[in-house]
């Protein structure tokens, strides 16, 4: 499988999760994740609305299932402020690991990918890894090795 992770952004200016989902979108024609980022926010916003994407420690895993997206794609965007997202532990956000995923990947890849990330957010080493690093390349290794294990 090549690299899901297609990028890190560092130090967004985000202040809740609306602002956070549309820059993720626009970033996804960007970075030819998609090339309609209306179809990709909405299915962002249609998960939100099924239920909070926001963790715990501060993170949040937002994820769009689309016709739209051609490839599963993984991007992270660490906030520079806290970010008021909905999340399981009552807390703001401070880093989003966002998945895309094409409709005909929704129930294969997409559920392998968020079970591997979401064990990784249970990982304080890891957490503090993405937290703490301002290095692209040690971020994005941490979590291809985490979702090939």
């Amino acid at each position: 499988m090549s690299k899901l992770v297609k990028k890190v952004f560092f130090d967004n200016s985000a202040k809740n999760t609306a602002e956070a989902i549309e820059f993720l979108s626009a970033q996804a024609v960007e970075l030819g994740i998609t090339d309609d980022k209306d179809a990709v926010l909405a299915a962002f916003q249609e998960r939100e609305e099924q239920g909070p994407t926001g963790m715990t420690g501060g993170f949040a895993l937002p994820h769009a299932k689309s016709a739209a997206v051609k490839d599963v794609s993984i991007v992270v965007v660490k906030f520079n402020d806290e970010v008021e997202w909905k999340s399981m532990d009552n807390h703001a956000v401070r880093a989003a690991i966002a998945i895309f995923v094409p409709d005909d990947e929704a129930t294969t890849t997409h559920l392998r990918v968020l079970a591997k990330i979401a064990a990784l957010l249970m990982q304080p080493t890891f957490c503090d890894l993405v937290l703490g690093s301002d290095d692209e390349a040690e971020i994005i290794a941490a979590i291809e090795e985490g979702i090939e294990e």
